[in-house]
């Protein structure tokens, strides 16, 4: 961890931005550059607990999603769309988890067209490892109070449906 500043450069933004007229979206700037910043916290904590596992946060989701999954199993299309990233970035987590040992390619029984991705023992075995890690580490220890957890998941689910993110409108 760094040493901590004085001040609040955010705050201290959001003045500037004030002081140059910049008034109705002071704000709004110091909210989303807040939000970015707690992401760049939160992930350095987040791969603070798998780097160690040797993984990359993208690819414990990958193993994390395809050990919920009743088979083991799911469609590289999918887990894309379920992970809400590019299939590139599938490709390219199933690449690096394969050599490890910790998942498999294998072809649809049903769709030649489509390649599944399949969790091995191993792969669970980490998945199942470093989800009690981060429960431990890093869930149970968020830094926000239960209200506050519970008001963040509204708001984000709002901005996040609202922006196309799922159509969902149960929140």
């Amino acid at each position: 961890m760094t040493t901590p500043l004085p001040r609040d450069p955010i705050a201290d933004a959001r003045r500037n931005w004030e002081d140059h007229g910049w008034t109705d979206v002071a704000a709004p700037m110091a909210a989303i550059t807040a939000i970015m910043r707690t992401q760049q916290i939160l992930l350095s904590r987040v791969e603070a607990i798998l780097k160690p596992l040797g993984l990359t946060f993208a690819r414990y989701e990958l193993l994390a999603l395809l050990s919920f999954a009743r088979s083991g199993a799911l469609p590289m299309n999918k887990a894309s769309a379920l992970l809400q990233v590019h299939p590139t970035s599938v490709t390219n987590a199933v690449d690096r988890l394969e050599k490890a040992g910790l998942v498999s390619r294998a072809p649809h029984p049903t769709d030649g067209r489509t390649t599944l991705i399949e969790i091995t023992a191993e792969g669970r075995t980490l998945a199942k490892s470093a989800t009690a890690a981060l429960n431990a580490e890093v869930f149970s220890q968020s830094g926000f109070s239960p209200e506050d957890v519970d008001h963040l998941i509204s708001i984000l689910g709002r901005f996040r449906r609202d922006a196309g993110d799922f159509s969902d409108q149960d929140l």
